[in-house]
């Protein structure tokens, strides 16, 4: 069953994966909720606070509001 392995029981390259992605994860946020909170309101396509709200939906909201949510 996926999911039901503990962490001891994974491989060395499966922990590095899962550590890796966390890593770049939570990157990804923090510079979203920077860009967010320097950012003019006028610079930005929608509320603040909604984007707050998506960019902390795993990589898929960080990397919607850098290609969707900023003004060129």
């Amino acid at each position: 069953m996926v999911g039901s392995q503990r962490w001891s029981e994974l491989s060395g390259r499966e922990r590095s994966f899962i550590a890796g992605a966390t890593v770049v994860q939570l990157s990804l946020l923090a510079a979203a909720l920077v860009d967010l909170r320097r950012r003019p309101q006028d610079q930005i396509k929608g509320s603040k606070r909604l984007w707050r709200m998506l960019a902390f939906i795993n990589f898929a909201g960080p990397i919607s509001y850098f290609l969707f949510g900023r003004k060129k």
